[in-house]
């Protein structure tokens, strides 16, 4: 599974663990940035990893910032990006299963190394249920065609 993966400052070590944890699981891992704790804007790391994902170079996207609101808002402005805020494992495994969410945002500031593993792993485990949800899908479609033209 390749994973596209990107942070600001305030995610920075939350992302290495991510990364880390990813790596050991077997798992092909890009580091979109930042690299470092230096203080950095956020838009430009959930804008790469969204589009790379969008474009299908990577199966799925994470991106962590302070609270996960930031990227969150950032990566969903990319038509065909469907970014979830997710801080547990519930609402991992029910965003891929029901919304076919590709982008996991997370805060560092809000959820433990722990517990952010476990709705990573949640995350990348689930599998998009379609059915009825399809439909749906294609409603959010429909709204990114209206307003991006």
């Amino acid at each position: 599974m390749k994973i596209a993966i990107g942070c600001d400052h305030g995610g920075f070590r939350l992302k290495n663990a991510v990364i880390e944890h990813l790596e050991k699981r077997g798992m092909e891992v890009k580091d979109f940035g930042t690299y470092t704790e230096e203080s950095c804007d956020y838009p430009e790391f959930a804008q790469k990893v969204a589009e790379e994902v969008v474009a299908k170079n990577y199966e799925f996207g994470i991106v962590i910032c302070g609270t996960g609101i930031g990227v969150s808002i950032t990566a969903n402005k990319v038509p065909g990006a469907r970014a979830a805020l997710c801080h547990d494992t519930f609402s991992a495994h029910a965003t891929r299963e029901h919304n076919n969410a590709n982008i996991l945002a997370m805060g560092e500031r809000v959820i433990g190394v722990g517990l952010a593993l476990e709705v990573v792993d949640t995350f990348l485990g689930a599998e998009f249920e379609g059915g009825r949800h399809e439909r749906r899908i294609d409603k959010i479609a429909e709204v990114e065609k209206k307003y991006y033209k």
